[in-house]
């Protein structure tokens, strides 16, 4: 019998992350998804209106064509890609990490041919197109929370069935908070950071396109960034593991970059593009159901008390101008058991150790869940 939680998920995203409406040609991309799930969501596009398409892929199959990507190959599939996501008025990604370093092996240089093909379908997923992004609970995801994979599947479909519109309602609050500031000041253990955000809007994020969500972003002015950050939540990128990443800013860009672990790898993520040393993106979580990381970055960017300052590309509903093939989300958590910090804005005290000051958000506590 399919686990009924299923079709609510299925609902909760064609109905309402995606609003899928009727004559909309609809695309399931899914990687590594039990059919049952696939099914669910069929119907759930049908029941719409929708017409469902689907594109089922596996990590272990992606990886191996990574290992001998080519220009030729992946100009080709770029170009496919693109079509289709041009084809298409929604995108549907649900993808199971069974193993979140499948593709550590995956050679730089290869896996920048890959990005560097695909980067223009999903710019244009990202900004023309209705989309979401949903990861699926897996046993490997459950051991990177701590949890046993009964619980870390409840813990999931809670975050994922949670009243995202009550959510949504809060965070008005913070992107007026967000939009009125000039000067963001971030004070923490191995940070202390100052730029600007005046001009850029601010995005509210609740349920419309990832799945858990729950964070408000901006930009930062392009050139405006000085000081050091550290991030202290692990992180993955390109099948790689980083930790303790820092990064030292002069006029918004990246001169400095240290982790604990593999720099080399690190400054090659960097070196990409021009823009990479700059950053694209700069979000507070506020999910107060997501408390700590595990290497899953549509659940870590979402954590209560946490932010995230982004190397690389820009969004278009919040750009300041920075281009790159590359949107690295590094998480930094407040709360007291991760080292604490401040947050200001134009002086203000506004969030201190993940708590933010004002009562009105008060409801993204994590205190509060």
């Amino acid at each position: 019998m399919t686990d009924p939680r299923y079709q609510q998920l299925a609902e909760q995203v064609t109905g309402y992350a995606v609003r899928v409406q009727p004559g909309e040609h609809v695309n399931l991309r899914m990687l590594d998804i039990p059919d049952a799930m696939v099914v669910e969501l069929i119907r759930a596009v049908r029941r719409a209106g929708g017409i469902p398409h689907v594109d089922i892929t596996h990590a272990t199959v992606n990886k191996e064509l990574q290992m001998g990507a080519t220009e030729e190959q992946y100009e080709l599939e770029g170009r496919y890609r693109l079509q289709r996501a041009q084809d298409m008025a929604v995108n549907i990604v649900f993808y199971a990490d069974y193993n979140s370093f499948e593709a550590a092996d995956v050679p730089a240089e290869r896996m920048k041919i890959v990005s560097k093909h695909f980067k223009a379908a999903s710019d244009f997923t990202v900004n023309k197109r209705k989309w979401t992004v949903l990861a699926w609970p897996t046993p490997s995801m459950a051991q990177a929370a701590g949890m046993s994979t009964e619980d870390f599947e409840d813990f999931y479909f809670r975050c994922c069935l949670a009243d995202y519109a009550a959510m949504k309602e809060g965070m008005q609050k913070l992107k007026s908070m967000m939009e009125a500031t000039d000067e963001v000041r971030i004070v923490g253990p191995g940070t202390d950071l100052r730029f600007s955000i005046k001009g850029v809007p601010a995005i509210i994020c609740a349920g419309d396109c990832n799945i858990p969500d729950g964070e408000v972003y901006t930009a930062p002015v392009r050139d405006s960034i000085n000081g050091t950050i550290t991030y202290n939540a692990p992180t993955i990128y390109h099948g790689i593991p980083f930790d303790g990443v820092s990064f030292r800013f002069e006029n918004g860009k990246i001169v400095e970059a240290h982790c604990n672990g593999n720099e080399e790898a690190l400054n090659k993520i960097l070196d990409t593009d021009e823009g990479a040393r700059y950053i694209g993106e700069f979000a507070l979580g506020v999910n107060p159901h997501v408390l700590k990381p595990m290497r899953d970055i549509l659940f870590d960017e979402k954590i209560a008390g946490s932010f995230h300052l982004t190397p690389g590309q820009c969004y278009d509903e919040a750009p300041n101008g920075n281009q790159s093939a590359i949107h690295w989300d590094l998480v930094c958590i407040q709360r007291p058991e991760y080292g604490g910090g401040e947050i200001y804005f134009d002086g203000k005290l506004i969030r201190k150790d993940g708590v933010f000051t004002d009562p009105e958000l008060s409801l993204f506590n994590a205190a509060n869940s």
